[in-house]
């Protein structure tokens, strides 16, 4: 049910009926002043964080968070992950959807009613439309006003274009992630940027705009598959926004009143109905709409405040109570029902995920190598009668400075190595770089008749400057018996 939609001029047999339009009402309390806290908590993280500087060294950029994609390396404050430890970014999207998963079966849709982006920026939208143009009721006017006037005219181009500015701030923050904020921000107002950063910018811009002022609910309830995928989470025991029908009914004006049956506490006054930002009425039990939001609460809460009536008509609840509350009981405790198998088990898969992603990270070494044999040929064998194989070494410095690698075989002690390019027996390596380093194995001729086909060796890497190695295993083909 909604008392703020706008009646439709098709006709009652249309397949299709227009969208219609949803005003919110302004409301205070705790939990909007929650949600108030988390916009501008992770609008201010979004948009301030390209400008945080972290000093890495005179090689390195000095942005705190970058996606250096032309580098192939992302770098979060003292963290620096390379293209081949992507498994970290997986291991971050794995603790993602575990975390979903957790809150939506503890707490139902609480992402999308306090976090969500499209949540956030409608509700920055929607504060930029009641500033401009008024409250509910005089938007409604305006909406349902029919002659464009120039005061009509005003105040949808003031509005439009505070949202378009907030859009661009909105695509203009994206792109600093991907290169140096400060420089890439005087190369857009030079025109000097690359066509891409335009083109993102713009694209972004127009979906903010579109999305948080025009759709707004409809990408919720159409786009979004999150509705549709929630049931799986919840269970009888997860706390969601609910109306408590048995303390409510029968309303004021309804037919049991009429036939001399005593009011419940709801007196219809549609507040929960008025304030809602998809438009549904809560008092018609869970619906697929519904992003818990949880506005009605503190919508009701107020008028029954108001009206002297208990707090808690429409509240967070589980299904698994109602019984208890219609015989006059107490609910069980919040945690009770948040503290239950489900929940424990994506707790603890969670937690065994950042566990290992910490394990991993603080364990992986400054220094690696990955080794690759050539196999054609797979050896040649010398005019001194000596067999040598050739392996291509990558090594990587991850380091802040230039850093000297001295490489050698152990396995057969017989075997030497020869590095392309110098005589020695040890190369430096740029600040976090990775170099490519032809290496070769060498049996001499004397000990070559008896080197068996395949020899296995491991090819090790020292750092000069503080001592820490690291290792491949590879293998050494000779002649054979």
């Amino acid at each position: 049910m909604r008392s703020d939609s706008v009646s439709s001029t098709e006709p009652a047999s249309s397949l299709y009926a227009a969208r219609e339009p949803i005003f919110p009402k302004r409301v205070s309390g705790p939990f909007r002043n929650l949600k108030w806290i988390i916009l501008a908590v992770t609008l201010g993280i979004y948009y301030l964080t390209p400008w945080i500087r972290w000093d890495r060294g005179p090689s390195l950029p000095d942005q705190a968070v970058l996606l250096d994609l032309a580098n192939r390396r992302f770098y979060f404050f003292w963290i620096e992950i390379w293209p081949h430890e992507f498994y970290f970014v997986a291991g971050l999207l794995i603790m993602a959807g575990l975390g979903l998963f957790l809150f939506t079966s503890a707490l139902g849709r609480v992402w999308c009613g306090y976090a969500c982006p499209q949540t956030v920026w409608t509700d920055l939208f929607i504060l930029v439309e009641r500033w401009i143009e008024g409250d509910r009721n005089a938007r409604l006017r305006l909406h349902r006003q029919k002659k464009m006037d120039f005061r009509k005219l005003r105040l949808r181009l003031t509005k439009w274009v505070v949202w378009l500015l907030i859009g661009l701030a909105t695509g203009g923050a994206w792109v600093f992630y991907f290169a140096d904020a400060p420089t890439l921000l005087r190369d857009l107002v030079m025109l000097n940027a690359h066509p891409v950063a335009y083109t993102t910018i713009a694209v972004l811009t127009m979906t903010t705009f579109v999305f948080g002022g025009f759709m707004r609910e409809q990408i919720c309830i159409y786009a979004c598959p999150w509705p549709r995928i929630q049931a799986a989470m919840m269970d009888e025991d997860t706390l969601v926004v609910g109306y408590r029908e048995w303390r409510g009914e029968p309303r004021k004006h309804s037919e049991a009143i009429k036939a001399g049956e005593p009011q419940g506490d709801c007196i219809d006054c549609m507040a929960c109905v008025n304030v809602c930002p998809v438009g549904i009425d809560i008092r018609d039990g869970q619906q697929l709409e519904c992003i818990t939001c949880a506005l009605c609460i503190d919508a009701c809460d107020d008028i029954m405040a108001k009206i002297g009536k208990p707090r808690g008509l429409i509240d967070y609840m589980a299904l698994s109570d109602e019984g208890r509350e219609r015989s006059g009981k107490p609910p069980r405790s919040i945690w009770k029902h948040i503290l239950r198998p489900r929940t424990i088990m994506y707790t603890a898969l969670w937690s065994l995920v950042g566990f290992g992603l910490v394990f991993a990270l603080f364990m992986r070494q400054d220094i690696e190598m990955t080794v690759a044999p050539i196999r054609n040929p797979t050896f040649v064998t010398m005019s001194d009668g000596s067999i040598r194989n050739t392996y291509d070494v990558r090594l990587l410095n991850k380091l802040g400075e230039p850093r000297q690698f001295r490489l050698s075989v152990r396995g057969d002690p017989t075997l030497r190595v020869q590095l392309e390019g110098t005589p020695y027996d040890s190369i430096k390596v740029p600040a976090d770089t990775a170099t490519l380093q032809r290496l070769y194995i060498v049996s001499p001729g004397r000990s070559a008749p008896s080197m068996a086909a395949n020899t296995d060796v491991r090819i090790w890497v020292e750092d000069l400057g503080n001592g820490d190695r690291a290792y491949k295993d590879t293998t050494f083909n000779g002649k054979g018996n």
